[in-house]
């Protein structure tokens, strides 16, 4: 009896050209992504991109690099051609990858799904062009591209995805499609900042980018100037990698991810292990649900990093993917330091926004002198009681960032007066952080105390919980809690950190098993210490509500300068607001 299995067979070019496509081409933004990369590798110094419907209709990408000659252009088209590897010995060598580009599908997968036109010329040749629809090779197109002596590339692409249709029904609406085309283009941006850039959407001009020398500038212009006013720079390097740019306060956060852009040699990536160190760094400082705004930059020698484990290479590995995470973590977490207690300055600006300035008073005449006959309209310019004079404020304040304290707020809030305005700190969040950063010194010492319970407490929990607790038991030891399993389903604690005096000891061994069945599993021993820690220190901190003497409130003060990270609590909120004179006369309509 013949077999009914199907037999195998060799695809025919058409449909591996599609398939080659399906990997490379996800959307219009990523063939944006793929043209702009190539006009990159060409040296363009300038860069114009327009896409209409969304990306659907067409894509436009014109650039001013080195051009191609007409039997490279043909080249170009074919599939696994590529001018992007260099060779050794004769060989391609994979391991030497410097360019923006590599796999060489781009062109041929754009033309196998789309209509695509490319025309190009180099300084010294004529122009040439060669158009592909649907993979097919198209008849002679005119040119009509640059002028003699101006070398550079125009690709256009129409009609996206009428080769595959079942592609093109995934795509989303024009304007989400506008939204990744645009993220991709300013990734790129990013990367180049001596390249100038624009992107324009059905006609309008949503970005134009001068090229810039400072790529902090670059930073700035596609980013915004409040990023810039609080970011902190960052440079260091380990062996033979190095990493540079600029990293946002804790209290300058977002609440996703997209305003973290992360680069390797040039390239803009998506990478699960640059992501998950840029968390562990700012694990210390933000809740779980907040994420850092940051442009890093990583550069290594070409042959430490594999860039072609993705068709869209927006995911790389590193030969030592350790030494990168390790690199990163140190590398924010000291800039992070120097930042020393500041805050950042959005914090002010989102205070003022909730007020609506009163508008600049009328100014009236002076008012007449009293009548003798003292009269009932002249009764009404009379001076008003004076108010109780208080002593002016010393100018010692005028030596302190945070100034000096000069009330209590609602037992929650302290009030200073600084050399040009005031501060307001919330006593509950700055104290936290105090104590958390006295505890991580000393459980780096390794001189955390404990206290014997006078009667060890009994706590139930469910077995599950019991169990983890148990297993990190050492690991609340270095913080000086002891705690061992009482039967399967309570913990029974016979020590407490010496610094929390009483405390309620159940709650805090709820609060710790909630945490450890939530953590992550990829944080380190270091991280999760830390974690427990802030627990810890919110159980300590001096609450809203208690009442402090005017000493109290200044030592408070004080020991926020001397302390790192002090502008913001173990959650990334802010811990003080400072409104300049010039913010409240604002508010007053005085300017």
């Amino acid at each position: 009896m013949a077999s009914d299995s199907p037999k195998i067979r060799r695809l025919d070019e058409g449909t591996v050209n599609r398939i080659a496509a399906g990997e490379v081409i996800e959307r219009p933004a990523s063939a944006v992504k793929e043209l702009v990369e190539n006009a990159l590798d060409a040296g363009a110094r300038h860069i114009e991109i327009a896409v209409a419907e969304g990306g659907a209709s067409l894509i436009l990408v014109e650039d001013d690099g080195v051009g191609m000659t007409a039997a490279e252009l043909a080249l170009a088209v074919e599939r696994h051609a590529t001018s992007k590897l260099p060779q050794r010995d004769g060989a391609d060598d994979l391991t030497q990858i410097a360019t923006m580009g590599f796999r060489g599908e781009a062109l041929p997968s754009i033309g196998a799904v789309a209509r695509l036109v490319v025309a190009s010329r180099t300084a010294d040749s004529e122009a040439h062009a060669i158009a592909l629809a649907g993979g097919q090779r198209q008849g002679p197109y005119p040119v009509g591209f640059r002028a003699g002596g101006q070398s550079g590339t125009r690709v256009e692409v129409r009609d996206l995805f009428f080769a595959t249709p079942a592609r093109l029904k995934f795509l989303k609406s024009a304007r989400s499609e506008d939204l990744a085309t645009q993220d991709a283009v300013k990734r790129l941006a990013m990367a180049r900042p001596q390249t100038a850039f624009s992107l324009t959407l059905d006609g309008r001009k949503s970005l134009d980018v001068p090229a810039q020398e400072d790529p902090l500038a670059r930073l700035t212009h596609l980013m915004g100037q409040d990023f810039a006013e609080n970011a902190v720079a960052i440079d260091a390097g380990r062996e033979a990698v190095h990493i540079a740019g600029y990293a946002g306060l804790p209290t300058y956060n977002r609440a996703n991810a997209m305003a973290q852009f992360l680069f390797v040699n040039g390239r803009p990536v998506r990478d699960k292990l640059l992501i998950g160190a840029v968390r562990g760094a700012y694990a210390d400082f933000l809740a779980r649900d907040r994420h850092p705004a940051l442009a890093l930059f990583l550069s290594c020698d070409p042959a430490f990093v594999d860039v072609n484990v993705h068709p869209a290479k927006t995911e790389v590995r590193f030969r030592d993917a350790g030494l990168v995470r390790g690199l990163i973590v140190s590398a924010l977490k000291q800039a992070l330091d120097r930042a020393g207690h500041r805050a950042a300055t959005t914090v002010a600006g989102a205070a003022l926004a909730a007020f609506r300035p009163y508008p600049a008073p009328v100014r009236y005449p002076p008012p007449m002198a009293p009548s003798a006959a003292g009269s009932q309209a002249d009764l009404l310019w009379q001076a008003p009681p004076a108010l109780p004079v208080t002593p002016p404020p010393s100018s010692e304040q005028n030596t302190y960032p945070l100034g000096l304290a000069r009330a209590q707020l609602h037992e929650t809030y302290v009030v200073a007066q600084t050399k040009d305005g005031i501060v307001i700190v919330d006593q509950h969040a700055a104290h936290e952080r105090l104590v958390y950063e006295r505890m991580k010194q000393a459980m780096a010492k390794g001189t955390i105390a404990a206290q014997p319970l006078l009667i060890p407490e009994v706590v139930n929990l469910d077995p599950a919980d019991v169990t983890r607790l148990c297993a990190r038991a050492s690991e609340f030891a270095e913080l000086g809690l002891i705690l061992e399993a009482f039967g399967p389903d309570a913990i029974l604690v016979r020590q407490t950190p010496a610094v929390l005096g009483k405390l309620d000891v159940a709650g805090l061994i709820r609060d710790l098993a909630d945490e450890l069945a939530e953590s992550a599993q990829a944080l380190s021993l270091k991280e999760r210490l830390e974690e427990v820690a802030g627990t810890l220190a919110c159980h300590m901190s001096v609450r809203a509500g208690r009442r402090l003497s005017p000493e109290e409130m200044n030592a408070l003060l004080r020991e926020m300068e001397a302390t790192p990270h002090s502008g913001q609590c173990n959650h990334g909120r802010p811990t003080y607001v400072e409104l300049k004179l010039t913010d409240i006369e604002r508010l007053f309509g005085r300017r």
